[in-house]
């Protein structure tokens, strides 16, 4: 059996395929970051959740596509996490940009990722091009939640936000300058306490003030993380992730004026995942 998960700092969706490519569970864990968070910490994450941990010992093969997994040191941690709890498993751990671009495309184009963070590639068809390597949630992730959850704590203590939402906002989060600081600069993951304050613009109804702020956003990643591609002016621009979501009318008007095509626009990227290794698994047979 296959299991195949999508993880970034959040949360992560795991799927365990049988041998024909039938769908045996889903499961959703918190955030596994491995470059956020501690070992003894994801290690945790994933063993109290009680379907990966009755099947541990039947699992062939772990694909595992992460946030965080685009360099060295946090990949192999969490490669060996999983190795040490599903025993006997074939364990490949990958950055979510592949997940992102199973997903989204198997042609050529621009594949961009908005969650709690934010990423870009160029995939020509075959293999992933970074312009950039991401630095994370404080240099940045544009037009991600961090991004935006940062842009509404600022625009309210500064008192740039409306007072009819600044008083919705009020009641929805502590706001208090003792709270935020100790969970920005005392707690663990704080990339994820930022992107939970994004949850505001995107569950509560639309306006003039929201509607500027992810504007801005998106015009900013657009111009640092697409137009970085010289490719960006002949493939379509691809869209991963729940903010992209909730966002498309918002990326279709700020990408017209620099001439780009958008793509897909996905939400839950293990949808994609899943078609993806059902083709192998029917690829695989036919060859048999």
């Amino acid at each position: 059996m296959i299991l195949l998960a999508d993880g970034g700092s959040t949360k992560c969706d795991w799927i365990l395929l049988d041998d024909v490519g039938e769908i045996v569970f889903k499961t959703r864990t918190e955030g596994l970051n491995p470059a956020v968070f501690e070992k003894s910490l994801l290690e945790e994450r994933v063993r109290k959740n009680d379907k990966l941990s009755s099947y541990q010992d039947k699992i062939d093969t772990v694909h595992f596509y992460g946030a965080g997994c685009g360099t060295k040191k946090p990949a192999v941690m969490l490669k060996k996490i999983f190795e040490d709890f599903f025993v006997g498993a074939e364990v490949i751990v990958k950055e979510d940009m592949v997940a992102a671009v199973y997903a989204a495309t198997t042609e050529p184009g621009i594949i961009c990722i908005l969650g709690t963070g934010s990423n870009s590639c160029y995939f020509d068809g075959e293999d992933i091009h970074m312009s950039v390597d991401s630095l994370g949630y404080i240099l940045m992730d544009e037009a991600s939640g961090n991004h935006f959850g940062k842009k509404l704590i600022r625009d309210y203590y500064y008192k740039r936000m409306p007072p009819e939402i600044a008083s919705e906002f009020e009641k929805r989060f502590d706001l208090s300058s003792d709270s935020i600081k100790e969970n920005l600069y005392k707690r663990e993951n704080p990339n994820t306490y930022l992107a939970s304050f994004a949850e505001f613009i995107f569950t509560s109804e639309r306006n003039g003030y929201f509607y500027k702020i992810i504007t801005e956003g998106i015009q900013e990643f657009i111009e640092t993380r697409v137009l970085c591609f010289p490719e960006s002016q002949h493939v379509p621009i691809h869209f991963i992730g729940s903010i992209a979501h909730f966002s498309e009318d918002i990326i279709r008007a700020a990408v017209w004026p620099y001439h780009l095509k958008v793509g897909n626009i996905v939400r839950r990227p293990i949808d994609g995942i899943i078609d993806y290794y059902r083709n192998e698994i029917i690829k695989k047979k036919a060859k048999i």
